[in-house]
């Protein structure tokens, strides 16, 4: 059933309300049709071709299900769809022209005459239904005589003024073969009015009822619920008892509910048409009574068999796309793994490192500023001709403030790990790649890795920058809570003033005999080393370690989350986000878990309308 109005004309354009969640799921359905339509032009054996090419139909169904649950909604007159499908030469076109009493459908004893959905109107107008046009999207509405084999995404619409008897108010559709040689190129127009049809009439004839592909269709159209007639065409009088016999058998293989209405069709020769039988005259107007509710049932109906026909097919789809989410699953791993070891490396070789750890060094520097000592500043006044560069970074240090040199212990390790990081995850994933099935994912993310390596260790470069420039408020604010604890211990801050003198010279004279000092060896400064050991001796020293202990975690946590976690690390997970999309799904987790919670939301139906 689909829109009308004879009132309006065809260029009209009717508003459709579609609730964001279907939309969310048939934008799913239509990804994961083209990422199955691209994979199956790379694979090579024919088994898989087979499945895929199973999937794809099955998943074009699915979409044009759903396409006809949104139709529902700009519903003001119901008009019932009748779609008369069956193998090759099963007889559908001459069963189209007896049920319009018409000569409109052509037939031809060739396989593959038909290759385009062609709807007959009985009752109606071509104008009433222009609803169609929105529900076959892309394909285009053409003249009869216009459907050309060089282009199947189109249908016909054409008027029958005849009289029927056996046809109620409706749009009678003809759909090409659906297993013929040549159907790979026409398959997706009839699925479209399968999906469309509110009454599937299969026609069927004693050479083809029993093909496989007939009864894979007839499988995979269970959850949509349709009404169903057989008519058992080209009989001969001794063979129908035997056939509708077998008929039942085959449908309990494939189907649980009700066998249908079989139509014996006998073929007259002398009018070279199928008859209809007299008894069973009215048998497609009263299915059409059946199929005709109100919208609001009809509605709440479509969104449960919606529901039912996904997960039919769910996780046969869904395969694929799981063995990739477990290759990510891997490699989340992978990069998690070479964090943790990046965590260590740093936490020993710098933070826990005696001759290697500088920062807590930069916060007594800056305490000696805030208790007023100018004695660094001061006296490397006199001596800044003789000072290599080192000494005078001190000395702007000891004017302002803490600077972190970009040749420190830190940077340099940092950036040495970063390095080895993209090492060892290179070595993992050649080593995925002659271990794992799904070795060409691996293979394709080695690739990628190489290829952006030196942008990725730029990019870290550039964090360990920042880094050190916004780590110097931690340092300062370190200084300041040590200043205010001295505030509460006059004795130390006496001492600590005391020294300055010795402290000083001493600072100075090994500045001179050194040629100058770098930042990193403040820790064997005199000077230092003095400043140090009265505050760990003192009745503070408890604290200043505590303080130490605490610049430690906080410059710990703050290396892992913008350095590694919230810059490398994010980099790396991203990577297979750019894997080529002709060759891999690539569906994200995410994705799919939204697909998935809009499935299993109600449990009364998908939330479709």
């Amino acid at each position: 059933m689909l829109l009308c109005n004879p009132k309006l004309p065809n260029s009209v354009k009717w508003p459709v309300i579609i609730n964001p969640s279907s939309h969310l799921m048939l934008e799913f359905i239509h990804l994961l049709k083209q990422r199955y339509q691209s994979q199956a032009q790379l694979l090579t054996h024919e088994s898989h071709k087979a499945v895929y090419q199973l999937r794809i139909d099955q998943l074009i169904l699915a979409e044009a299900f759903i396409r006809k649950g949104q139709s529902v909604e700009s519903m003001l007159k119901p008009i019932v769809q009748i779609a008369v499908v069956g193998p090759t030469q099963a007889g559908k076109s001459s069963l189209v022209n007896m049920m319009l009493n018409d000569t409109l459908a052509g037939v031809s004893p060739l396989a593959g005459y038909t290759a385009h959905p062609q709807g007959f109107c009985k009752g109606v107008t071509v104008a009433e239904c222009s609803g169609l046009q929105r529900y076959f999207g892309r394909f285009q509405q053409m003249p009869l005589s216009q459907l050309t084999k060089n282009r199947y995404d189109c249908y016909a619409l054409t008027e029958s003024k005849h009289d029927s008897g056996y046809l109620p108010r409706c749009v009678l559709w003809d759909t090409p073969d659906f297993d013929s040689i040549d159907s790979a190129h026409y398959r997706e127009g009839v699925l479209r009015t399968i999906a469309l049809a509110d009454i599937i009439i299969l026609a069927l004839s004693k050479e083809k009822y029993a093909d496989q592909s007939v009864w894979d269709l007839m499988s995979d159209l269970e959850a949509l619920h349709q009404p169903t007639i057989i008519c058992l065409n080209k009989l001969s009088d001794d063979s129908e008892a035997i056939l509708i016999r077998s008929l039942k058998e085959k449908w309990s293989l494939v189907r649980k509910d009700a066998f249908p209405n079989v139509v014996p069709l006998y073929y007259q020769k002398a009018m070279g048409a199928p008859i209809w039988p007299d008894n069973q005259k009215m048998l497609i107007k009263n299915l059409a009574k059946q199929v005709e509710p109100s919208v609001k049932n009809y509605k709440s109906k479509h969104a449960r068999y919606a529901q039912e026909l996904l997960q039919r097919h769910w996780s046969a789809w869904l395969e694929p796309v799981h063995i990739e989410h477990q290759a990510l699953k891997e490699w989340r791993e992978l990069v998690d793994l070479m964090l943790k070891r990046a965590m260590e490396n740093y936490r020993r070789d710098f933070l826990n490192h005696p001759h290697h750890y500088e920062t807590f060094q930069k916060a007594l520097v800056e305490l000696l500023t805030l208790l007023e000592i100018p004695g660094i500043a001061v006296m490397l006044a006199g001596t800044r001709k003789i000072l290599t560069w080192p000494i005078k970074q001190i000395q702007r240090l000891g004017r302002r403030k803490v600077q972190t040199a970009n040749n420190s212990n830190e940077t340099a390790l940092l950036n040495q790990i970063a390095e080895h990081i993209l090492i060892q995850l290179a070595d993992q994933l050649i080593d995925k790649a002659e271990q794992s099935q799904f070795d060409q994912w691996w293979r394709e993310c080695n690739q990628l890795l190489r290829a952006q390596r030196i942008s990725l260790l730029q990019s870290f470069e550039q964090a360990v920058s920042r880094y050190h420039a916004a780590f110097e408020q931690d340092v300062e604010k370190t200084a300041r809570r040590l200043y205010q604890k001295l505030q509460d211990q006059p004795m130390v801050l006496n001492s600590l003033r005391a020294t300055r003198a010795t402290t000083d010279a001493a600072a100075i004279a090994l500045a001179i005999h050194t040629g100058g000092i770098g930042v990193q060896d403040l820790v064997f400064a005199p000077a230092m080393l003095t400043v140090t050991s009265l505050l760990a001796e003192s009745a503070i020293g408890g604290y200043m370690h505590s303080v130490e202990a605490d610049l430690k975690q906080q410059q710990f946590d703050t290396v892992k989350q913008q350095l590694f976690t919230e810059n490398l690390c994010a980099l790396l997970l991203r990577l297979p986000e750019q894997l080529s999309t002709a060759r891999h799904f690539n569906i994200s987790p995410g994705q799919l878990q939204a697909a998935e919670n809009q499935l299993s939301e109600k449990r009364h139906g998908l939330r479709l309308l």
